[in-house]
């Protein structure tokens, strides 16, 4: 059963993919959200952890609200997404198998993290207008992810869980910089919507497969 549904979700995911740069429509959206809600059923099945659960349905919703791309559905997909990071830095941190002390051994990445969330907010403060505060406040939140994951032991299925959440920020990275840096005609824009979905999604499925 859940086999079928992880090609089911696939299938969304891919069938999601050339629409990506299209505008909002109503089998953008179920295609976008499916392709996470059916990753949120399979974890549901599996009685994965409930933080895992959450998170997905909560990227999920986040996913259905970006989707329609007013600036209202924004800030609250925004909000959703970082209440999903949230239970992802809790189901890290409270994993039977994590070790906070893990964190320290790993001075090169958190340095790096940190070093890449000055230069964003830097960046991005200037040039998000009204939307300034939820961006800046969400810069944190998506590095803390990349910082906390490393309590994980990389054995087993859990070794997924770094290059997820490596994935996922390179994944906001690239939609940050699409939305607010990058002039409207800019050449990089026919490219950076097929970077996001598949390195966005491709981190879902990884923390299933690591956690599930």
């Amino acid at each position: 059963m859940t086999t079928i549904l992880f090609w089911a979700a696939l299938m969304c995911a891919v069938a999601y993919l050339p629409l990506t740069a299209r505008s909002a429509g109503t089998v953008r959206t179920v295609l976008k959200t499916s392709s996470v809600a059916l990753l949120t059923l399979i974890a549901l099945i599996q009685s994965a952890p409930w933080l895992l659960i959450l998170a997905l349905a909560l990227c999920a919703l986040g996913d259905a609200l970006l989707s329609r791309e007013t600036d209202n559905t924004f800030m609250a997909g925004i909000g959703a997404f970082a209440a999903g990071h949230l239970a992802y830095i809790g189901l890290f941190l409270t994993y039977p198998a994590s070790d906070p002390a893990l964190i320290f051994d790993a001075p090169a990445i958190v340095w790096s993290l940190v070093i890449l969330g000055i230069i964003m907010a830097t960046l991005l403060a200037p040039r998000a207008g009204d939307l300034k505060g939820p961006v800046l406040a969400y810069i944190p939140i998506i590095l803390g992810m990349g910082v906390t994951v490393l309590a994980l032991p990389e054995t087993g299925a859990l070794r997924w869980a770094l290059p997820a959440a490596i994935a996922f920020i390179a994944s906001d990275l690239i939609l940050a910089t699409e939305k607010f840096l990058l002039p409207p005609d800019h050449l990089a824009l026919k490219l950076t919507p097929y970077l996001v979905w598949p390195l966005y999604w491709g981190a879902q499925a990884g923390f299933l497969i690591a956690f599930s």
